[in-house]
């Protein structure tokens, strides 16, 4: 995939080239307060061959479905299952039209300041404008992602494992496979490169998920089904329901609606980043629907005696295999997704504006892209072998990193355009927030205050929600429904 190398002479004019189409779209400032560059700078070079800002609102909804259209999905019959029906329902539309609202306010965040390319710049932009931000952002984002690619690896052999009914080949092999497959998915150097695959990853999805809900109400009775225990759900949690599972099943709906994270790296390579909001609205519509009917049809035909997460494996026989098969292509498709957005982070560090390998086909530019998404997915690797669960990872990684990427970061993010906003229509520099809250109209101040709220929210999920994940682990495996670091067993569902 490499091309010849470039004539002297026309190295010059690439470097050049290279440096001019990427100062709009992948600007590194050490001053955070910089807002604006010229305009005429997001303009193409044919003397570039790798075009970054090149992907339109169509693709990047291509890029957000199939983010959220995934298989964790399959995790909120589970969750309806803890918290009951109702007040699992009134957390999805909570967390959704959160969702929304914070990317709402990534988009405006990205227009004021366009030299902005991915999160870690936001966390340095957010917190003072100091480096050590940007370093605990990045560390944060990283294992963010590798922690997703695991989980993808670590189904990918559930998926292979359950198809099979595999008794003699070791589980370790069907993680490899998985991981050459989801590697050779992420070798693409830019989003808009990956769009078509992620509608068709999302389709899949989508089918998977509607061929379960289908399955799930034409079957006999789920899997695992005891006459004398019947299939019974209900509106409300049960008695007895504890804080550490109402909590494990609340981080489930977060981790699978929280992917604000990626938002500042998409925008960073849309032709029109205004358009974001576009893809956003139409993306938050869809899965909301889908998330809803899903989570709360699949959970009502199987019952809490017999649901599982992902809730495949509450389906019977063929029934099981085929609804979980069209959901392969987004195992492979989304962790791969993960890993070039963590590979096109370091790849970008690496090489500059200035260096002809960040925008162009050549060997020691292939090269670092090959051995940078061959090392994470060895590091996925490992992470998935040493965690071999699914929903209590989801509701750690939730604890751990949605906090941040999905609350926290995105109510400061708003308080700080609010206090530019002022400074630049009334010049005061050292205006309070206190000040700035007295100015708001009525609905300015319930957002005020909303997003107080949010912050709130993010460091409680970070607090006892992270207490809950980690308890909840250790219950399970002291009840010993977890397998052994790298097992040969097989974990089919």
């Amino acid at each position: 995939m490499t091309a010849k190398a470039e004539t002297n002479s026309r190295s010059s004019s690439t470097t050049g080239s290279a440096e001019k189409i990427t100062l709009a779209a992948h600007y590194k400032s050490t001053d955070v307060t910089q807002d604006k560059y010229p305009d005429d700078e997001v303009a193409s070079d044919s003397e570039v061959q790798i075009h970054y800002r090149s992907c339109s609102w169509q693709r990047t909804a291509g890029l957000l479905f199939s983010e959220y259209i995934c298989l964790a999905i399959m995790s909120f019959p589970w969750s309806y299952s803890v918290l009951g029906l109702v007040p699992g329902l009134i957390l999805t539309v909570f967390v959704a039209l959160t969702v929304l609202y914070t990317g709402l306010v990534i988009g405006d965040f990205c227009a004021k300041y366009p030299h902005i390319t991915n999160v870690c710049d936001i966390g340095q932009h957010l917190f003072w404008g100091k480096k050590w931000a940007w370093y605990a952002t990045a560390v944060c984002f990283l294992l963010n992602n590798t922690l997703i690619q695991a989980l993808h690896v670590l189904v990918g052999a559930k998926y292979f494992n359950t198809i099979s009914d595999n008794t003699t080949i070791c589980s370790l092999v069907f993680s490899v496979v998985t991981i050459i497959v989801c590697f050779l998915f992420s070798l693409p150097r830019t989003f808009s490169s990956m769009s078509g695959i992620a509608y068709f990853s999302a389709l899949t999805m989508f089918v998977a998920v509607i061929l379960s809900v289908i399955f799930a109400a034409i079957q006999d009775h789920p899997e695992g089904f005891h006459p004398e225990v019947p299939v019974q759900w209900n509106l409300w949690p049960e008695k007895g329901t504890t804080y550490v599972s109402g909590m494990s099943a609340f981080l489930n709906i977060v981790y699978t609606f929280v992917g604000q994270i990626t938002y500042p790296s998409f925008i960073s390579q849309m032709k029109e980043p205004k358009d974001f909001k576009k893809a956003l609205y139409l993306v938050t519509v869809c899965e909301l629907i889908t998330f809803a009917l899903a989570g709360s049809i699949v959970y009502v035909y199987v019952g809490n005696a017999y649901i599982t997460a992902p809730a495949f494996g509450s389906l019977i026989g063929n029934y099981k295999k085929i609804a979980f098969s069209f959901a392969l292509p987004t195992i492979f498709f989304l962790g791969a997704l993960y890993g070039n957005v963590s590979s096109q982070f370091i790849f970008l560090r690496i090489f500059d504006e200035k260096s002809r390998h960040r925008n162009n086909h050549t060997k020691r530019g292939w090269t670092v892209w090959v051995l940078l998404n061959l090392g994470l997915w060895a590091i996925a690797f490992v992470i998935a072998e040493v965690i071999p669960f699914f929903s209590d990872l989801l509701s750690l990684m939730s604890s751990l990193f949605d906090c941040w990427f999905g609350f926290v970061f995105w109510g400061v993010a708003y308080f700080q355009l609010r206090k530019s906003h002022y400074v630049e229509t009334l010049g005061e520099q050292d205006i309070s927030f206190l000040e700035i809250f007295k100015k708001e109209s009525f609905v300015g101040k319930l957002e005020f205050i909303s997003n107080f709220a949010l912050i709130l929210i993010g460091i409680y999920i970070l607090g006892p929600g992270l207490y809950a994940s980690v308890d909840s682990i250790v219950l399970s495996y002291q009840s010993h429904l977890y397998g052994s670091v790298f097992t040969c067993v097989s974990n089919a569902i």
